[in-house]
């Protein structure tokens, strides 16, 4: 299966972005609008065209998260719950979870169960 492609200025082949280029910046999110994936939210924002739109709590295990590190796309709850790589065991950026309603209905209660 090929890898997903990650669209938006990204700075290296981990998925992180001229905005988040931390060590542990490495995720992408499949944004629920457009089916594509960005590194973040001002990517999407500066280079989709179109408004992002929330994944709902009734899609919490669709797989719309991408490791960077390895390139295993997860579902939302596992990423939002786990907060590392179940496959690589990389370590995602804590403080993504600030930006979680950008993204998810639910993101300010917490994954759906």
């Amino acid at each position: 299966m090929a890898t997903p492609r990650v669209l938006g200025p990204t700075v290296d082949d981990e998925t992180r972005c001229i905005h988040y280029h931390g060590p542990t910046d490495l995720i992408a999110i499949k944004f629920k609008c457009c089916g594509e994936y960005y590194p973040c939210f001002k990517c999407h924002e500066e280079t989709a065209g179109h408004a992002a739109q929330q994944w709902p709590a009734t899609e919490a295990t669709q797989a719309a998260i991408l490791c960077g590190q390895c390139k295993r796309e997860l579902p939302i709850n596992t990423y939002m719950v786990l907060g590392r790589c179940p496959d690589c065991d990389a370590q995602f950026n804590e403080r993504c979870s600030l930006h979680y309603p950008l993204y998810f209905e639910f993101g300010n209660t917490g994954a759906a169960t």
